[in-house]
């Protein structure tokens, strides 16, 4: 049984946990460097992250997951990128209203494999109400929209948040108008860990969490309302609205659609290990790895076993990056000749980061 599989072996892998990705996808662009021809590793997710990728032109993006959910979250999104136009796309995952979505899943049916099509047509009411809500970190922030925020902020006070500002006025805002009492109490424990462990994410994932999550994660979000543009900010526009209202993550904008479709072909999806499909791929296979935040779940000696791993698969020359959240996780020392850490990319992508949920970004080169 492989690393990663053991360590959430305790963990429902049938459900959608993230309908969605939550990690900034222009960072991640900017911290991979992908060129083209490159062959690129990526933890499924939600999908947006390694459609992102695409645009890079790589020669390949193989996007893995152990939750045969997450990658029907996947198949599903590339089919309609296939099939339909950049509006219908955005109805289907729920970013525009419409009535229509059933039937767009019905004509996306036929590019489905069985077990996709098996695991969306038992959920007709996720797919009427926008595929983007469908997970369960996103059914989360929903509970905080419907009813946490309506008893901190007047409906007049949300919308001003997103009114454009200077940086001074922006913290000036959040200062006098939206870090109020009850923001400070409410948010301190919607975001604790057992309130987030149990609706948001799950319990298992903060095993070796360390700190304070709420202090830390309302420090990150004071930063993304105010050292950043709100307006600019897609992640905290759903988490508010439940839709986007200025801005799309990358792989959703206009602009990037025509591309994503042109690349589809380079883009396939296994569930499967970060370790038997590094292993499938053999030695020196791999230019970059976008890792999400995968070291958060597992123990210090099986995130070592999975750095071993990536040092044989990973091409000189080529990059990772991964997030930490709550978990203090890098490249253990005996492989430190092989990793070599751009702290300083890092740290500055990591200031530009908009989705306000890790503590650090790392960036490391494969020597």
């Amino acid at each position: 049984m492989s690393t990663v599989r053991s360590e959430t072996e305790r963990v429902d892998l049938s459900i959608i946990r993230y309908a969605m990705c939550w990690e900034d996808a222009d960072v991640l662009l900017a911290a991979l460097d992908v060129q083209p021809g490159d062959v690129c590793l990526s933890i499924a997710s939600g999908g947006e992250n390694s459609l992102s990728l695409l645009t890079c032109r790589p020669a390949r993006v193989v996007a893995v997951d152990l939750s045969p959910a997450q990658i029907a979250c996947v198949e599903l999104k590339c089919a309609a990128f296939r099939q339909l136009d950049h509006p219908e796309l955005l109805e289907l995952i729920g970013a525009l209203p419409s009535e229509r979505r059933l039937r767009l899943y019905q004509a996306l049916r036929p590019q489905l494999g069985p077990q996709t099509c098996e695991f969306w047509d038992r959920r007709p009411a996720v797919i009427a109400a926008g595929i983007g809500s469908a997970g369960k970190f996103e059914r989360y922030f929903a509970l905080f929209r419907r009813y946490v925020l309506p008893l901190i902020h007047s409906p007049s006070e949300i919308a001003a948040l997103f009114q454009p500002r200077s940086q001074a006025a922006r913290e000036q805002f959040y200062r006098d108008v939206w870090a109020n009492r009850r923001w400070r109490w409410l948010l301190r424990v919607f975001l604790s860990r057992p309130v987030m462990g149990r609706l948001g994410r799950d319990p298992e994932f903060f095993r070796y969490a360390q700190g304070d999550l709420a202090g830390e994660t309302m420090e990150r979000i004071r930063h993304a309302l105010t050292d950043l543009d709100p307006v600019q900010n897609p992640y905290f526009q759903w988490v508010v609205f439940g839709r986007y209202t200025d801005a799309l993550p990358h792989a959703l904008r206009p602009e990037n659609f025509e591309l994503i479709r042109s690349q589809l072909d380079k883009l396939e999806w296994r569930v499967a290990s970060l370790e038997s499909t590094v292993a499938e791929l053999g030695e020196a296979s791999i230019d970059r790895f976008n890792l999400s935040d995968i070291f958060e779940y597992l123990s210090s000696s099986a995130t070592e076993a999975a750095f071993a791993q990536i040092a044989r698969a990973g091409r000189s020359g080529g990059r990772l990056a991964y997030w930490n959240m709550m978990v203090p996780r890098t490249a253990p020392e005996c492989l430190r000749q092989r990793f070599r850490p751009l702290d300083g990319l890092a740290a500055e992508l990591l200031a530009q980061n908009r989705a306000a949920f890790y503590r650090t970004l790392h960036v490391e080169a494969l020597s």
